[in-house]
């Protein structure tokens, strides 16, 4: 994989192949595109497949280029892990083995070819200026979609609610190119849903053709949906040497054993004493870590084991559940917000 961005500027339709796979095929890499817009003053950006498991951003701008449209501003598209996206089978892989994540590697040090990567797009945007930046991904597993930021302005209202009604705000800093918030663009991650799910494709194409052809994208518009907000969630993450599986409690010795429908707490509220698996753990401490935006670990106010089953233990709002193991392992099993969309503590 090259850290550096090939450049395109206006693709012809026939040019970019009849499918998404031949799209990435003639990208080859890494890629820039320029669309040049009926406004050559302004510039927004487009960033997607940051994951190359996540592929409805890629699929909306190949249905948006196919189309010949022109955008009403200049749009600056982004597509990065094209190499993962085209390893088979095609959009199965996150990233490649033994690479880093790279939205997570959008802060120092770029010191290896995710990072290298991660500072060139860094750096093509701070070139362009652009007035916003939306990076389109998938969630591992089914669920509605919602958007994440790095804190809540009109700005950041107008933009996610082109594509959602479902705002997160987090205090957590990973890496991740939404934080570029905080010096560059107003910037949004919209999460479209799951990534084998047809309605999230349409929920990433519906809301790439309103941000590439409004004239305005960063006040809300008059009929705006109006957000339900969740603020500061917290990770439920694995302890590194902990094993997870998903099964019946029959199924070999693990530290734990996890529903394989849990996929479907990813909307709606979870009930407190809802099982998740079965654990062999005498405490929640051994095999999980969670804090809150104040560094207390709220592993008691978010679960507890009892005769080996792992139960909630209040009302909870559940989002970014996979059932993936190595994504639990690397990221965390899910995201959650009280059930009125606050904090946990």
């Amino acid at each position: 994989m090259s850290a550096m961005l090939k450049h395109f500027v206006d693709p012809k339709p026939e040019e970019i192949g009849s499918n998404p796979i031949e799209f990435l095929d003639f990208l080859g890499g890494p890629a820039s595109i320029l669309l040049t817009g009926e406004d050559q003053g302004r510039t927004r950006a487009l960033v997607t497949l940051l994951h190359g498991n996540e592929p409805s951003g890629t699929m909306a701008l190949f249905r948006w280029l196919k189309s010949g449209r022109r955008p009403a501003v200049n749009i600056l598209c982004i597509v990065a892990s094209v190499a993962a996206a085209r390893a088979l089978p095609e959009f199965s892989h996150r990233l490649l083995p033994g690479r880093r994540d790279l939205n997570r590697c959008f802060r120092p040090p770029y010191n290896d070819q995710e990072g290298e990567l991660a500072e060139s797009i860094l750096r093509e945007l701070g070139s362009h200026q652009p007035e916003a930046v939306i990076d389109i991904h998938n969630t591992s597993g089914s669920g509605p979609s919602f958007a994440l930021a790095t804190f809540m302005d009109q700005q950041h209202d107008a933009l996610v609610s082109m594509f959602t009604n479902r705002l997160i705000i987090t205090h957590l800093r990973l890496g991740a190119l939404m934080e570029i918030s905080e010096y560059l663009s107003p910037t949004v991650t919209i999460e479209c849903g799951g990534r084998e799910d047809d309605e999230a494709h349409e929920v990433a194409f519906s809301g790439l053709q309103k941000y590439f052809l409004q004239p305005d994208v960063l006040h809300t518009q008059q009929k705006d949906w109006g957000l339900e907000v969740l603020q500061n969630p917290v990770r439920l993450e694995l302890k590194s040497d902990c094993e997870v599986v998903f099964g019946s409690r029959n199924a070999p010795p693990h530290r734990l054993v996890l529903d394989p429908n849990i996929e479907h707490l990813n909307a709606g509220i979870t009930c407190r004493d809802t099982f998740l698996g079965w654990t062999d753990a005498k405490s929640l401490t051994e095999i999980f870590s969670s804090k809150n935006s104040r560094d207390q670990c709220v592993l008691d106010s978010l679960l507890y084991i009892n005769d080996n089953r792992l139960l909630t233990r209040q009302d909870l709002k559940l989002f970014m559940v996979t059932t993936n193991p190595e994504i639990i392992k690397m990221d965390c099993l899910f995201y959650a917000v009280k059930s009125d969309g606050q904090e946990v503590s």
